[in-house]
């Protein structure tokens, strides 16, 4: 899934480490998510969105796969 967190966090002049702070998980996380490896439970992709106040739809962006 792709999403635009380390986009969002530029445009506030936050880390990764400050991130992870709020939102409760730690800093390889927000690491692993920002890079795609990961995918966040739908309460943490709520708790990033908030962060930032946003939708989860403008910090996520859901592709259907092509099967």
């Amino acid at each position: 899934m792709n999403n635009r967190i380390r986009e969002l966090r530029a445009q506030v002049d936050m880390t990764q480490e400050q991130l992870a702070e709020l939102v409760g998980v730690s800093r390889q996380s927000i690491i692993a998510i920002e890079n795609e490896r990961y995918n966040p439970s739908l309460e943490l992709a709520y708790k990033i969105s908030k962060t930032f106040h946003r939708s989860i739809e403008d910090v996520f962006i859901f592709e259907k796969e092509d099967k």
